[in-house]
């Protein structure tokens, strides 16, 4: 039996540094992040296998990078899933940001 996405919200979930999107209030994935500065640095994307295969990966990132553009910070696609998704919507080119070492060396401190 397949799930609709119909019912999936997107919540930004702060103390746990993720954008959590929920079907029928079941958590069915995650994007997460640090802020560094002005930056929002994704670092991973995860879909459970029970919702795979109904776009709530990109649902889950479109509404999160619109999140980030409407409280004034940039995007830094360390994230793979994210950094493809950013490929194919240059609507947020304006707002993302380069992964550079510096970013990558600063991530890897960051706990949790």
């Amino acid at each position: 039996m397949s799930r609709s996405s119909t019912a999936a919200t997107v919540r930004r979930a702060d103390a746990k540094h993720r954008y959590e999107i929920l079907v029928d209030g079941e958590r069915a994935g995650l994007t997460a992040y640090r802020d560094r500065g002005e930056q929002r640095v994704f670092y991973h994307t995860e879909v459970g296998e029970a919702f795979a295969g109904q776009g709530l990966a990109a649902r889950l990132v479109q509404e999160a990078l619109t999140d980030v553009r409407a409280s004034g910070k940039r995007i830094v696609p360390v994230c793979p899933y994210v950094a493809k998704f950013l490929k194919k919507h240059e609507e947020f080119a304006d707002i993302t940001d380069p992964v550079t070492p510096d970013v990558l060396q600063w991530l890897e401190t960051r706990p949790g």
